[in-house]
């Protein structure tokens, strides 16, 4: 039985189960957190130590510490805890990890990571604090809207039609991401993002005004390709409402004409 541990540093416990952040193998979890986010900052969307990302391995869950450099991560920084048990836990600001790193802290995003894995069943979850997604909900918040709505984009294709459905979304559909409001401390934004879930059950995205995005996928591959399809997206808009192009056309379908 693997012991747990408190999310306290390493010094304070008698077995870290360093193991579970060990491996040779590149698509690891620990070591693909530190790889994606180290790409993610060259992006600029976690830098300053915020953002973050973690992954879903079976009921091994796997989560970047709160306050480290995105850039310089490392396998033994990443913090390790049971899916199954949380649900056992009497509250959430006093989980229970299975491995801590030797410094850091647990991030405050970790509740957020868990309702994408418990809610929507994700392999992982992506959280940015890309500027354009700030943008967009400053755009949004002028126009007091609660949603990010855009179609007639080639790169709406990008996302899938929602949880348990099949196939992605085409170039007429319409793209719908919720947004909830920010609050002063991150982990307090869970119940809205899960009302926000519950609300929009095809999204595979939330943004939070003026903070940045969360984004997740049925494994890894999903969750980065839509979070780099939803950045595009968010460049796009600001630059389309510079220029006074409207988020919403009414576009017919182009039916191509055959010859005998």
């Amino acid at each position: 039985m693997t012991p747990p541990t408190t999310g306290l540093p390493a010094e304070n416990t008698t077995d870290n189960n360093d193991h579970l952040v060990q491996s040779d193998d590149p698509e690891h979890p620990a070591n693909l957190i530190p790889s994606l986010c180290a790409k993610f900052w060259t992006l600029g969307w976690v830098t300053g130590t915020g953002g973050g990302a973690s992954i879903r391995d079976d009921d091994l869950v796997y989560l970047a510490p709160s306050g480290v450099q995105k850039e310089l991560m490392k396998p033994s920084d990443i913090y390790v805890l049971s899916l199954a048990a949380q649900a056992q836990s009497l509250s959430r600001r006093q989980r229970v990890y299975l491995r801590s790193p030797p410094v850091y802290k647990p991030s405050q995003c970790t509740p957020l990571f868990l309702a994408a894995f418990t809610k929507r069943n994700a392999g992982c979850c992506i959280h940015t604090h890309s500027h354009w997604a700030v943008l967009v909900t400053l755009i949004l918040e002028q126009q007091r809207s609660k949603e990010f709505r855009i179609n007639n984009i080639e790169q709406i294709k990008g996302f899938g039609k929602g949880f348990q459905k099949s196939g992605n979304l085409g170039y007429h559909d319409t793209l719908v991401i919720p947004v909830i409001e920010n609050t002063a401390h991150e982990e307090d934004l869970t119940e809205f993002l899960e009302e926000a879930m519950d609300k929009y059950p095809d999204t595979y995205a939330v943004l939070v005004r003026r903070h940045g995005v969360y984004v997740w996928g049925d494994n890894v591959h999903k969750a980065k390709t839509q979070c780099e399809s939803l950045d595009y997206l968010f460049q796009l808009a600001v630059e389309m409402k510079q220029l006074g192009l409207p988020w919403i056309t009414d576009i017919e379908p182009t039916i191509p004409t055959r010859k005998d």
